[in-house]
This record gives C-alpha cells, structure tokens and sequence, in this order.
C-alpha cells in the first residue's frame, strides 16, 4: 500500500460500513412504512408489503445495537471528525480547506444526534399506531423528523466527503486494505492501553 494514499483506521470503516447499509436501508423501509400507511405530503406508486412496519422494525433494531459501538468509536478515537472547540469560528473561512472540513465535523456530529433521536422515539413506537390510523401520536411525528433529518445529513454528509476529501476519501473508506498496527489482532491490546491511559489520568 503506498503511504501516500488516504488511509482510515480499519475498525472506522467496518463501522462506518455497517451502520451505514443498515442505515440506509432503515430509512428506504421508513419511508415504505410512511408512504404505505401515512402520505399525507408525499406518496409514491410503490407495491404493498404486508409486513413493512416488521421489516423497517428488524433494521431499527439493528441499527439501536450497532449504533451505540459506531457512537462510541466517533467520540473517543474519531472524536477529530467532530465538532471542536474551535470549530464555530472557522466555519466561515470557506476559502480554504479547514473551512469546509469544519462543517463537516458539524454534519457529522448532528447525524449522530439525529440518529439517536431516531433510534430513541422509534423505540416508543407501537406497531399497531399506524396500521390503526394513529398519525397524529408526539412519538411518531418525533420518530418520522428524526429520520427526514437523519436522511438529509446524510445527503449532506456524501457531499461534504466528496469536497473534501474528493474520491481518495470514497476509495479510503471502502478499501479492503490495512496496516499491520490496524490489525484485528492487535485491537484487544490497544484497548487495554486506551484503558490503562484513561485510568493513569
């Protein structure tokens, strides 16, 4: 591997990876469930799944126990891709990289939130609200902001990669390749360091 090429820590990227597939695939049975039993701004010709509202519950639930490790990695050893103490006051410096990166690190952070609040008010949901008309309970409006705004950063989220990061960025977090003081093997041992050092503070 040339050590000019972008590089992302291999743990990031199983991470990323799968939050990001189940992700995905949460909001596309989201919205099924909404343009099935709701519609009330947008509803498209799509076919009818009996059990849609199982379905998107099966990756809600993937998603709430993947989440928290994907939440914990992002605010210790990726906690540089978030939002920093200095971060506000570059976000106007658009004319140069860091600016650009800076909000990134903010659209980062807030599609952590979002994705919490959406894991949390899907969590209170009852199935049977919906299929009984229910439309107009706090928790299932909460639960459908929570995943239009999770899903607009994500759109963000892409786009923001690309600027500034460019393809290499794409082709880093999606490589099969690592360096052998990222290996699997060594991750239990970097952990009892991590805990040592935090204990020693």
């Amino acid at each position: 591997m040339s050590p000019a090429r972008l590089y992302q820590p291999l743990l990031l990227r199983i991470l990323h990876g799968l939050n990001a597939a189940i992700a995905l695939l949460a909001i596309a049975t989201s919205f099924w469930v909404y343009n099935t039993y709701d519609g009330r701004l947008i509803r498209l010709p799509l076919p009818k799944i009996g059990d849609i509202i199982g379905i998107h519950g099966t990756f809600g639930v993937a998603f709430f126990l993947l989440m928290p490790l994907f939440a914990l990695y992002s605010f210790h050893l990726g906690a540089k891709r978030l939002i920093q103490p200095d971060t506000w006051g570059k976000l106007g410096q658009l004319n140069k990289p860091i600016g650009w990166y800076s909000w990134h690190r903010v659209v980062n952070t807030i599609m952590l939130l979002a994705a919490t609040f959406a894991i949390a008010t899907g969590r209170m949901m009852k199935e049977e609200w919906l299929p009984a008309g229910q439309l107009d309970s706090p928790w299932y409006r909460a639960h459908l902001w929570g995943w239009v705004i999770l899903s607009v950063c994500l759109g963000i989220h892409m786009v923001m990669g690309l600027k500034v990061g460019g393809v290499a960025l794409v082709r880093s977090m999606y490589s099969t390749e690592y360096r052998p003081e990222d290996s699997p093997r060594v991750w239990w041992q970097q952990i009892q360091d991590q805990w040592q050092r935090l204990r020693d503070k």
